[in-house]
This record gives structure tokens, sequence and C-alpha cells, in this order.
């Protein structure tokens, strides 16, 4: 609202100055009709008015395509000390990706995500009724996608964090499903994240078979 304050002020200055240099010439004998100069004003006060707009969609946008990492952010401290210790003694399959592939698969895919989530929202004007399941799957998906890292790789449950991971690939094909009737194109941006956590869940059911919990004595 400032920024629209000033902006309004600034364009209204310099428009009615520029209608005044326009409303006589030299002799000072011709004028610039009060007409004129009120159609000057009110298309620099629009056209200020649009730029704020513009602004404002830019906040949401920004915020909805970046709220995805904030749970890869914090997930990437347990997941830094844990890759070079615990996860280097587990017995993994040979086609299993290397480990730099990771940061930037997920950073691809949390953006792709948050962009998509962002088209819904704009499509069904906001966090409206309508957008109660779509955006509410969404929200459900993007929790337990958060929660699969202190299961993995912060407790060593790789039992809990398979199922976790089964109920999270579960959670985007709803998400998807009910996303398609609002935006195709937001359903399009999620289909690499599906494909990948197919291969998350392959990748999780083998390291659990070959590496079983040790026998507790009797």
């Amino acid at each position: 609202m400032l920024s629209y304050h000033y902006c309004g002020i600034f364009e209204v200055v310099e428009s009615q100055m520029a209608a005044r240099s326009l409303a006589q010439d030299h002799s000072g004998h011709r004028r610039l009709s009060r007409r004129a100069l009120f159609h000057i004003t009110s298309n620099s006060a629009s056209t200020c008015h649009n730029s704020v707009h513009i602004e404002k969609m830019w906040i949401p946008m920004l915020s909805l395509t970046a709220l995805p990492h904030v749970g890869g952010i914090f997930g990437g401290f347990i997941t830094r000390k844990e890759v070079k210790t615990w996860y280097t003694t587990l017995n993994k399959p040979s086609w299993r990706p290397p480990n730099a592939a990771f940061p930037v698969v997920w950073t691809t895919l949390y953006t792709g995500m948050g962009y998509g989530s962002y088209l819904v929202w704009k499509e069904l004007g906001g966090f409206t009724e309508d957008a109660l399941v779509p955006l509410g799957l969404y929200g459900m998906q993007l929790a337990l996608n958060w929660a699969w890292t202190p299961i993995f790789f912060g407790a060593h449950k790789i039992k809990l964090a398979l199922i976790e991971l089964v109920m999270l690939t579960g959670t985007v094909a709803a998400t998807m499903v009910s996303w398609y009737p609002v935006s195709r194109t937001a359903t399009l941006l999620m289909v690499p994240y599906l494909a990948w956590l197919c291969l998350a869940t392959t990748l999780n059911y083998c390291i659990w078979r070959d590496n079983p919990d040790p026998k507790k004595d009797d």
C-alpha cells in the first residue's frame, strides 16, 4: 500500500507537470483543456495501479513456489550427516542414483510442485471452499514428504519410512486427480514427482529387504 501511495503521487505530479508544459506555447495563447488534463492524470494512476497489482501477484507465486523447499532445507541438515556415516553401512542396490543427484532432483521437484500449487490457488481464487480438497491434499502430501527424512535418516526406521513413502505416493496421486479439472499444467508438473517417488519407494524397499533389523536376544 505504501509503494502504491508514493507511486500515485509521483505519477500524478509528473503528469500534471507534463500537461502544464503542453498547455501553453511560448506566447501563452494555447491552453490544454481540463478534460485532457484529467485523462492524462487518470491514465497515469491506472498504470501505477496495474503495476502494483502485478507486484502483488508475484508475492503468492514466489511464496507458494518456495514453500516446499522449507522442509527440504531442514531435512538436508539431517541427511548431510547421516549420508556420510550410517547410510554408507547399508546394503544398497547397484542401480541406485548417485548421492549427488538427489539435491538436484529434489530442488527441481520442489520448485515444480510449488509452482503447480500456485496455479491451482490462482485458478480457484485463493484459499476458497473449492480449494479445500485440492490444496488440502497438497498440504497433506507435503507434510508426508517432509516427514520421511527424519524417519529414515533421523530415526533409522527403514520399514516405517517405507510405509510412509507408500502413503506419500498415494496422496500425491490423489492430489493430481483433484488438480486435473482445475489446471492440467499443474498436474503435469507433478508427473516427474510421482515418477521419482515410485523409484524412491522401490529403493526404500530394497534397502529394507537387504538390511534386516538385528534380532534381539531373548
